[in-house]
């Protein structure tokens, strides 16, 4: 049974940006609550936002470290609830935006957290949050048009919360606010757009409208070379356009599910002390994990179709065309260059086996394969 469920509105283009106090306006946002990163405000996008505002935030929280945790999520709340806001902008990548959901879970609902979770199945609990407009400044995450965010929280656990209510009221997009992302970046939060797409049209879910969706995205992200323009040059103004919308889509395309890839780099993301890019994870997984599904049931259709949308011929080894890609784009091949070693094995395939991801892989996984998924990225 196909449940295809879009509820999102995204203002998206060029100079998108200068629609953010109308777009407050008919959310009745009088006094926004900004999240972001130091990343962001470093490089001017903070100020870019600011200028577009008629009347200074309520307050701004910009120190949300990569893979967003609880306890930084409680002080950003605490911040929140006493600047008096009535709503939320979460600016920058995929941190910064579910940290902005977090924000909106804790000033409106009362802990422990854990329980909003999936892992408890906590969805059915999280009620209204404030209006969120959420404006991204990379192409990954898709995170401004989805109903998830991932949490690292207290227990250990990289938590995926799950609620129509968390998803942002407006989406502004504007490819012109990624113009400054480094070329590693690009890459690294490109190929996680890739991978949403690609696991979303492989998972056994039915919904013909993501696969067609997903599809899209890698036609422009790896078919039309759009990624690589955009890590060559990041002021192509048509590869950021197209990237921005491959991570739309990404996002669109993967309420149908995700898959392994996703289970390890959850696994391996709550590692604070390393904070290993979520994309660049992504990245090095996808290719194992593509070989491991290749004999799944029912697999031969959707990997055909990523092949022509990745413009390869016939027959070609998707496994191997990503990891080629990735070689391309800098990527590195291997977990070692993010500071993995064997040790780390165990507590990656143990948070991944219980991760949400793992049951709409379209192959079933036992430790073993985790174990041994583990093992091939170790170079």
């Amino acid at each position: 049974m196909a449940v295809i469920p879009y509820m999102s509105t995204g203002i998206f283009d060029h100079g998108a940006i200068s629609q953010l106090a109308k777009t407050l306006k008919k959310l009745r946002g009088a006094r926004p609550f900004i999240v972001t990163d130091p990343g962001i405000k470093a490089a001017g996008l903070l100020d870019k936002v600011l200028e577009q505002l008629d009347e200074a935030p309520a307050g701004v929280f910009a120190d949300t470290l990569p893979n967003p945790e609880e306890a930084q999520a409680e002080i950003a709340t605490t911040a929140y609830k006493e600047s008096g806001a009535d709503s939320i902008i979460g600016l920058g990548g995929g941190s910064s935006l579910d940290m902005s959901k977090m924000v909106g879970l804790m000033a409106t609902h009362e802990g422990p957290y854990d329980q909003y979770g999936t892992a408890e199945r906590g969805t059915r609990l999280i009620k209204a949050l404030p209006p969120l407009i959420a404006v991204p400044t990379t192409s990954g995450t898709g995170s401004e048009v989805s109903a998830g965010f991932m949490v690292t929280m207290k227990s250990g656990r990289k938590e995926l919360f799950v609620s129509p209510r968390a998803m942002p009221a407006t989406a502004i997009c504007d490819p012109d606010l990624t113009f400054g992302l480094p070329p590693h970046l690009t890459a690294a939060t490109g190929m996680d757009a890739v991978t949403h797409c690609i696991e979303s049209i492989i998972s056994p879910s039915a919904n013909p409208v993501a696969d067609a969706i997903g599809l899209d995205g890698v036609a422009r992200a790896v078919g039309q070379g759009m990624l690589k323009r955009a890590t060559e040059d990041g002021s192509d103004p048509d590869a950021r356009w197209n990237m921005m919308l491959a991570s739309y889509e990404g996002a669109l395309a993967f309420v149908k599910g995700l898959g392994a890839v996703h289970s390890l780099s959850h696994g391996a993301g709550r590692l604070t002390d390393l904070r290993p890019h979520h994309g660049t994870l992504n990245a090095i997984w996808l290719p194992h994990v593509l070989r491991f599904n290749a004999d799944a049931p029912n697999m031969e259709e959707p990997y055909a179709r990523i092949r022509t949308a990745m413009g390869l011929p016939a027959g070609a080894d998707l496994g191997d065309a990503i990891a080629e890609l990735n070689e391309d784009l800098g990527i590195p091949a291997g977990l070692k260059a993010l500071g993995f070693d064997a040790s780390r094995g165990a507590g990656v395939v143990k948070w991944a086996m219980k991760d949400l991801a793992t049951f709409t892989n379209p192959k079933p996984l036992e430790q073993a394969d985790f174990e041994a998924l583990y093992e091939a990225a170790m170079v």
